[in-house]
């Protein structure tokens, strides 16, 4: 990327309290995903010891784990997209002159904000069935699925939030189009 070094770009506020909320959003949530993780790694680890060493049944530990894992990568989003973590073609933003380069920035922001919408529509209605209908997991531990399920929703609703504040954080020029500086 012009002018940075890889992997130090990140969110700008600018001072703004909206932008910073969002950010001190995000970071919470990245740290609960982090928190997410590192319980879906104990709890593999207490399940090995289970089944290898006491040489007993594990009933929970697997459906855990994975509902952990998807929670923490749904629940993270709103970090990645904070950090500018996502894989970044930016070939097409640096030959593209600094107007060009805000338009196409506006139009990516405006489609992914659109996209990530719609997603939350449809999880909030897929979470909704599960807790109204009692939907439970077929398995011998029958978790109630609008627990694993709601992670959908509150996923992506901190991405769209902070999908917003990228955008405002372009609009109020506290960030540069696709995190590149002017050249």
């Amino acid at each position: 990327m012009a002018g940075q070094t890889p992997g130090t770009h990140h969110a700008r506020t600018g001072g703004n309290p909206f932008l910073r909320a969002v950010a001190g959003i995000s970071t919470v949530s990245g740290w609960i995903a982090a928190a997410m993780i590192v319980a879906a790694v104990a709890i593999t680890c207490q399940m090995i010891f289970i089944r290898f060493v006491l040489n007993g049944s594990t009933i929970w530990q697997t459906e855990a784990v994975v509902y952990l894992m998807i929670a923490a990568t749904l629940i993270g989003l709103p970090y990645v997209q904070h950090l500018r973590g996502h894989v970044n073609v930016d070939l097409v933003p640096m030959a593209l002159p600094m107007g060009a380069r805000r338009a196409l920035a506006f139009l990516t922001m405006a489609a992914g904000i659109a996209i990530v919408a719609v997603m939350l529509w449809y999880a909030w209605e897929f979470w909704h069935f599960a807790y109204v209908r009692g939907w439970k997991s077929d398995t011998v531990w029958g978790v109630a699925l609008w627990k694993p399920y709601l992670a959908l929703p509150v996923g992506l609703a901190l991405l769209l939030l902070q999908l917003i504040a990228d955008l405002v954080a372009l609009v109020l020029r506290h960030d540069t189009p696709f995190g590149l500086d002017a050249t």
